[in-house]
């Protein structure tokens, strides 16, 4: 068997297990991550992968035994620059919110927090020829990481900058790879009739935070979809994930904090721009927008 076919069928068995892990069934979500190879977004292995201490309810870095790409092809996040713990993602997070997202052939995606480009092919595979995505990365060097490994991906375009000031065409998808404390008005309005915005919002503790408080209460990711000036909200899961430069402040990181305590998150409905929503059907709060419970 030559090493092609080996990998080939060892990316299937991996989409599968991702899929599986994610707690979700979509056979085109599946697909992608069967046919886009990991390694060929990661520098030269071996790579260091991050894994889950018991003892400590720590996570830490574990160097593969080679540099076969076989390592990749695990539910695991791996080092893009370790000293930073910067990483890429969870497959089967990511799947999760990909499937989320519901990225259909010819549409437009925006993906902020591009990273070196991995979860971006995936978005590419799936909105398909006819479909582009505009990938964002504020980091200089991994945005040139990014559009090196995407240069044969004639429906991608790379921008490196601010993913709450870069200007794209209305979007029928928005994932934002990063913990937010609030949504930017570019994505919202940037949304297309029909459009998804996948949104994390993260606490304070939402990345290397306290490991003794819940996941549930660090952090969650939101759908939001426009429907015209409407926008409907859902939880999809909890997170923790690196926090997103410009898009963090104390007092909304505050506003969160209270917001998780109250454990009604996942009574969260509709999103609103205005300021004049009684404050017994929010669940959290910000200047000039809301989630709330209806």
């Amino acid at each position: 068997m030559d090493r092609e076919t080996r990998l080939d069928i060892i990316r299937r068995a991996y989409a599968k297990r991702v899929m599986a892990a994610a707690g979700v069934d979509d056979r085109r979500v599946e697909a992608a991550f069967a046919a886009v190879p990991r390694e060929a977004f990661l520098s030269q292995g071996p790579w260091q992968v991050v894994r889950w201490n018991l003892a400590t309810s720590r996570s830490n870095y574990v160097r593969t035994p080679s540099r076969d790409p076989v390592y990749l092809y695990d539910d695991v996040a791996v080092a893009i620059v370790p000293e930073r713990a910067l990483n890429n993602g969870v497959p089967s997070f990511l799947a999760a919110l990909i499937t989320g997202a519901s990225p259909n052939p010819g549409e437009h995606a925006v993906h902020v927090g591009a990273g070196v480009g991995y979860y971006t092919a995936i978005l590419a595979h799936l909105v398909g020829r006819r479909g582009r995505v505009t990938a964002i990365e504020l980091d200089a060097l991994l945005a040139e990481r990014a559009r090196k490994n995407l240069a044969a991906q004639r429906n991608v375009r790379v921008v490196q900058g601010d993913g709450a000031e870069v200007t794209f065409e209305p979007a029928d998808v928005i994932l934002v790879n990063a913990g937010a404390t609030r949504p930017a008005d570019a994505w919202l309005d940037g949304l297309a009739e029909g459009g998804r915005l996948i949104l994390p919002l993260t606490t304070n503790q939402g990345f290397r935070g306290d490991a003794t408080i819940p996941l549930e209460r660090r952090g969650a990711v939101f759908r939001i979809t426009r429907h015209g000036d409407e926008y409907a909200a859902e939880r999809i899961s909890a997170v923790a994930i690196f926090p997103c430069e410009g898009m963090r402040d104390d007092a909304s990181e505050a506003a969160l904090n209270a917001a998780f305590e109250t454990g009604r998150v996942r009574e969260v409905r509709r999103l609103y721009r205005r300021d004049d929503v009684p404050e017994a059907d929010c669940w959290v709060r910000g200047p000039g927008w809301c989630l709330a419970y209806r």
